[in-house]
């Protein structure tokens, strides 16, 4: 028998640490390659930790809501044969641990860690830390908007909030006891009661709070306005309808209308620049990259927005693949925590549900969201030059949200615009 060391996984450059939410294990169970062993979550997405051998699961290192370091063990999994995870050297370095170990109990000893546990939101390790090292309280931490994924509060976000406290004395993080006077604890919410005895009561999980909370926040922190354009799709379909199994065939990719709403949408934010820019204060911070966010639905039915990185540089081939890999792999909770960040515009498929249009939410620090609908047939005027006649076309409606505080309606109204001629001048004769 050999011990294998479950170590935390790398999980994309920003992401040192990971917070334990839940044991899909137990000690004692057997445990497949592959196979799930726990659920972690980070500031962006919540993932499992999958095992790289097959065998016993016989020790648990961490608990659930313990902070772990990427790299660190955090079970031991007894496997047939092989040699033990444990070497020499490791074994060696254990009288430098054990110092360590006891420097940082010594330390527990002179600063009391601050408590998160009477805070309804979700920080990351890091966050955690920050917040420790600068004496900030929970209750200042709850005060922090967050721009990150669900709302959370982003490294960013807490370095902006330290750097604009200016010369004000940090707020304790614990009372000393000789002063300590007792504090109210917040009334818990009540449980709804059911007057009929019919109704089923059901709390909402972890991440449907943290999205109810992104949304109502996006609200209160951008003024929302839309803009709606009808656009003429009649030959991108017929496109589609004649090329996509060949290339099906020849990629093993599915196409699908959503990367050519991709392509053209980054061609417009190449030529509307300031629509691709976030909102930091006073300041407008111009997005060197062109990241399209594309909202996706989890397999809990909950939402979240993988970002294609640099869509302007793809071609529709590259788009197609990109939009593919990121749906499925969100679809199957597969997600890494790199794969959420750094959006600078979002694009929302309303038209999968039979939306005609919707009025998005913006996805927070972006200023600009655009939601796709339903591709249907209808009765228009066609214009040609032996005069006007009736015909079936295939129509949506591309509907604009944006950030009225630095997109002015011209802006806006300008940029979809650009979208939907993109979109009615496709060639009929395009290769791919």
């Amino acid at each position: 028998m050999a011990k294998f060391e479950l170590k935390l996984p790398k999980m994309g450059e920003s992401v040192a640490e990971a917070t334990i939410t839940n044991w899909l294990k137990n000690v004692g169970d057997t445990i497949a390659a592959d196979e799930a062993v726990l659920e972690i979550a980070t500031d962006k997405v919540d993932s499992e930790v999958p095992s790289e051998v097959s065998g016993t699961l016989t020790e648990i290192l961490f608990q659930v809501n313990d902070v772990v370091k990427v790299g660190q063990t955090i079970a031991i999994i007894e496997t047939e044969g092989g040699a033990p995870a444990v070497t020499a050297p490791q074994a060696a370095a254990a009288p430098v641990v054990e110092a360590v170990a006891a420097t940082i109990e010594v330390a527990k000893e002179v600063v009391a860690p601050a408590d998160f546990s009477g805070s309804d939101k979700f920080y990351s390790p890091l966050v955690k830390n920050i917040a420790k090292e600068e004496g900030i309280s929970v209750a200042e931490l709850d005060t922090i908007a967050g721009t990150g994924k669900e709302g959370r509060v982003t490294k960013e976000d807490i370095l902006n909030h330290i750097k604009n406290r200016g010369n004000q004395p940090a707020v304790p993080t614990a009372t000393p006891a000789s002063v300590a006077t007792p504090a109210a604890a917040p009334a818990p919410q009540a449980v709804p009661v059911s007057v009929n005895g019919g109704d089923e009561i059901v709390e909402m999980d972890r991440m449907r709070k943290l999205i109810s909370k992104y949304m109502v926040e996006s609200v209160q922190t951008s003024a929302h306005v839309q803009s709606f354009i009808e656009v003429d799709v009649t030959n991108i379909v017929k496109w589609r309808d004649k090329v996509k199994n060949a290339f099906e065939k020849r990629e093993g990719e599915k196409l699908t209308f959503t990367p050519i709403f991709m392509e053209a949408v980054a061609k417009a934010l190449k030529d509307f620049p300031m629509m691709n820019i976030s909102v930091e204060g006073e300041y407008i911070v111009k997005k060197k990259n062109i990241n399209l966010g594309m909202a996706a639905a989890l397999p809990n039915g909950n939402l979240i927005v993988p970002v294609i990185k640099n869509a302007d540089q793809l071609n529709l081939v590259g788009m197609a693949k990109a939009v593919n890999d990121l749906g499925n792999r969100a679809k199957a909770g597969k997600l890494k925590p790199d794969d959420t960040q750094g959006g600078t515009y979002t694009v929302t498929n309303v038209g999968t549900f039979g939306s005609v249009f919707g009025t998005p939410i913006i996805n927070q620090p972006q200023v600009g969201i655009l939601a796709l609908g339903a591709i249907r047939k209808v009765p228009a005027v066609i214009e040609t030059p032996e005069g006007d006649f009736i015909g079936i076309r295939q129509k949506m409606f591309l509907s604009h949200s944006y950030d009225h505080r630095v997109v002015d309606g011209a802006l806006g109204g300008s940029f979809v615009k650009r979208v939907a001629d993109y979109l009615e001048a496709w060639d009929s004769n395009r290769e791919i």
